[in-house]
Formats: C-alpha cells, structure tokens, sequence
C-alpha cells in the first residue's frame, strides 16, 4: 500500500483478554473481582468506540493466544466484529517489545501507525486526528498520561530496541522513553496531557463523563 498522506494512518487498540481477576485488579477493593471486570468491558468498549469514530483504519490487539473466545469477551468480540475490525495477537516478552513489533506490523502498510490502550477512554477521536497530524513533523508522538506514562504512542518511523529499558508500570515511563529516543536520534511531539483509568478515583473519573 502506497504511502502517501497523513490520512494513511492504523490505529492499534491493545487490551487483555477479559477474565475476572486478571483485569483491572487495582479497582479490585473498590468494586469487586466482577466490578472490575465490568469496567475492563465498558473501558475497552468506550476506546473502541472512540477509535472507531476517527474514520481511521482500526486495529484490535489481544494480548495473548486463547483456545476459544472466553465467555466474558462475547460482547466486546461481536462489537470488534460488527464493526469489521481486523483481531491480531501482541508478540513479545514485555510491553516495551510488543508496542514495537505493533508498530513495526502497522508502518508495513501504512505511513503512520499509532497504539492506544484499553484503559484510556479520554482519548477521543480529535485527539488521535492531532497525533497523526503530528507525526507529519515527528518521528515519535506520545500522549502524556496524568501519572506520568502516555495514553497513546504513534511513529512514522522505528528503531530496533527504541522501547528498552523503560521502567513500565511506574511514574517515569514518559520521561525514560523520551530519553530513550532521543539518545537513538528519534524526534518527539507531546501532546497534551490525557488520563486513563488505573485506580478507583480514575474509574469515578471516567463514570462523571458518562453523566
């Protein structure tokens, strides 16, 4: 596929599988096993839904391999499907390995290939129009989350290992990966700030815009 403008863009949503206990399980004290797992489901469903709207070719990443789709996932896989959505499989030992083999995958086809996670529902369709105008002047984009990762990493253009040695899980994932790619000449754009939802206060967060 030729490349040929900033409209040639995949959008590439990650989420685990559904499975009670495996999911969300900081909201586990606030709302329970199965509250949490209803929360995977709305928030994966309200990022879809949002990537969807774009207009932009969408993508959706599982997280692992299964037999059969679980029971808890019917929902979240006929809405995948009714949508016409390509279901692919993330590959690699770490988040770091299976967001680059993600991208290396997408800029195969596409000039701009961009990741965004199932718990990030403030990342609505403006928002990913602006990363993609965005990667027109950089290599990298990232959309900085309040708690000091991103919400949403897109490239023009990859370097092996670019995604090393980042700390994930912690409050310096943003700021070791800047490093990261600058040190291997990559340029950046950040974008505004945006939130995701890992704690209970982000849950009650994300419930207030559906009010």
């Amino acid at each position: 596929m030729a490349k040929t403008n900033s409209s040639n863009a995949v959008l590439m949503q990650f989420a685990k599988w559904p499975e009670a206990g495996r999911v969300k399980t900081r909201l586990i004290p606030a709302l329970g096993v199965d509250g949490a797992l209803r929360a995977h489901l709305t928030l994966t469903l309200a990022v879809l839904e949002n990537l969807h709207r774009s207009g932009l070719t969408v993508q959706f990443w599982w997280d692992r391999e299964v037999e059969s789709v679980p029971v808890d996932a019917v929902e979240v896989v006929g809405a995948i499907e009714q949508r016409g959505l390509e279901q692919r499989i993330q590959q690699g030992a770490n988040l770091g390995s299976r967001m680059l083999n993600a991208l290396q995958s997408g800029l195969q086809s596409h000039a701009h290939a961009l990741i965004v996670g199932s718990d990030c529902p403030s990342v609505e369709s403006a928002y990913v129009h602006q990363a993609v105008s965005s990667l027109e002047h950089y290599d990298v984009v990232l959309g900085p989350s309040d708690d000091g990762g991103y919400v949403l990493i897109g490239a023009r253009r990859i370097v092996p290992g670019m995604l090393d040695g980042i700390e994930w899980g912690t409050g310096g994932v943003l700021e070791q990966t800047c490093i990261r790619l600058k040190k291997l000449g990559l340029s950046i754009g950040l974008l505004e700030p945006r939130w995701d939802v890992d704690e209970p206060e982000d849950w009650a967060r994300f419930q207030l815009t559906l009010q």
